[in-house]
């Protein structure tokens, strides 16, 4: 079982990075939870989901402590990175929280999303940035299928830009 935490502002794309891993997991056969939690601002203010992807059946959807932790805001950083499992992974978009991890039980990536999002005219996919240095072991066709399922028919023309900001994320070094 692998539990996640996708934690940033509100209009940061925080809830598809979750429905995105989430739809990772069903493709490949999982049982999956995805449990979103707003602040009570919508855009601008705080927004988290948890997504847990099993082999098993799945208890409960609450994540107390992740193996992965999104962090997207220095908020979100001060939140949860106490929450992350000994040995979990946390990655920051480091383009938008300048202050490091301090644990060193964790293991830590940084990774300018939003700096990397905009060089390609698209600063609004820094999650998707994100996504794809989370999942860089996942196929780019396996990619393709889950960016075309989660991009709305109306947006059709945006597939190829997510899956440029997936590949620039997963190449990340």
């Amino acid at each position: 079982m692998t539990q996640y935490i996708m934690a940033g502002f509100g209009g940061q794309g925080i809830m598809f990075a979750g429905q995105f891993v989430a739809n990772h997991g069903l493709v490949n056969g999982k049982h999956v939870s995805w449990f979103p939690s707003y602040g009570p601002e919508m855009r601008g203010g705080t927004a988290n989901c948890s997504v847990v992807v099993s082999d098993n059946a799945i208890g409960s959807p609450v994540v107390s402590s992740p193996d992965i932790c999104l962090v997207m805001n220095l908020p979100s950083l001060e939140k949860f990175e106490s929450r992350v499992k000994p040995g979990g992974t946390i990655y920051v978009d480091s383009s938008i929280v300048e202050k490091k991890v301090a644990r060193t039980d964790i293991n830590v990536v940084y990774i300018p999303a939003t700096k990397l999002a905009g060089e390609i005219g698209k600063p609004r996919l820094a999650n998707v940035v994100m996504l794809g240095k989370i999942l860089a072991g996942a196929s780019e066709s396996e990619l393709r299928t889950l960016v075309e399922s989660a991009v709305h028919a109306r947006h059709a023309d945006k597939i190829e830009d997510n899956i440029k900001a997936l590949k620039i994320g997963a190449e990340y070094k």
